[in-house]
Order: C-alpha cells, then structure tokens, then sequence
C-alpha cells in the first residue's frame, strides 16, 4: 500500500502562494487590530438629512438591545429599530449603551414601539422640530390667544 507524504505545497503551487497568504492574512489582522472595541458616534459631515414630517425631537438613552428611555419614560425598541449615525449609517444598538442622544424619532402608531431614531449633530439639533411633549391638536377653543 503507497502513502501519500503530507507536505506544505503540492506540485501544483508554489511556495510563493504560502508568503503571500500568509501576508495577506497579517495584513487583515493589523487592521481588524487597530479598529476600536466600542463605536464612537462622530459628528457629521456637512451632509444635509431630510427627515419624515412624522418624526418628533426628544433624548434617548439606549438601555438594552430592546428597551431605551425616550424623554425620560421607557418605551420599548421595535425588532427592526434603526438607529442612524450623524452620517446616516446605521449604529448598532449595542455598541451605544447607556448613552444619551437628542434624536429626531418615529414611533409605530399600531403598536407604540420606537422604530427610527436619527442622531443629531449640533446643528440639526438648533433648528426647531415638534417635540413629544409639545401639544398637537387641529381644532381651536375661545381661550386661543394667538390666531391661526
């Protein structure tokens, strides 16, 4: 019976395609290495965001993966929840724990769960936007000072 000896490189290749794996496979390492462990939520980036007349302004502090406080009341995250970067990326909402945000949101009307929440930078956050806690209602009583 013939037994095949095991060596590194066959006939087929050469022991050039060794080095070069083996560089390449350094050079992912060296940069998956210099990535940070946590994510940092820089600034942005001149880029100007449109966002749905239906979004509210308010602060949210991510709790978990599925809970978050929003103006100070908790209020559950939905299974798809995005939550955008002053970039527009998405962030994970696990890299953000316990941080606090002034973010533009959406709520789903059928089930109450957060569903979108972008990050503001420092300008967005100076122009004004409807907040939660503002009133909104579309009929006017004798005691309205301010015509409409």
């Amino acid at each position: 019976m013939t037994r095949c000896r095991a060596t590194p490189f066959s006939a087929t290749t050469s022991p050039h395609s060794f080095w070069r794996a083996l560089a390449a496979a350094l050079g992912t390492a060296l940069v998956l290495a210099s990535t940070p462990a946590t994510a940092q939520v820089p600034s942005g980036m001149g880029s100007v965001r449109n966002f749905p007349d239906a979004a509210l302004r308010g602060e949210l502090t991510v709790n978990s993966t599925a809970d978050a406080t929003l103006n100070g009341n908790a209020i559950r995250m939905a299974p798809g929840m995005r939550l955008f970067s002053p970039q527009n990326t998405l962030v994970m909402a696990h890299t953000v724990l316990g941080q606090r945000f002034k973010v533009n949101y959406v709520i789903e009307p059928s089930t109450g769960l957060l569903i979108s929440a972008w990050i503001l930078t420092k300008a967005e956050a100076s122009q004004p936007r409807k907040a939660s806690d503002s009133v909104g209602r579309n009929f006017r009583v004798d005691s309205d000072t301010t015509p409409r």
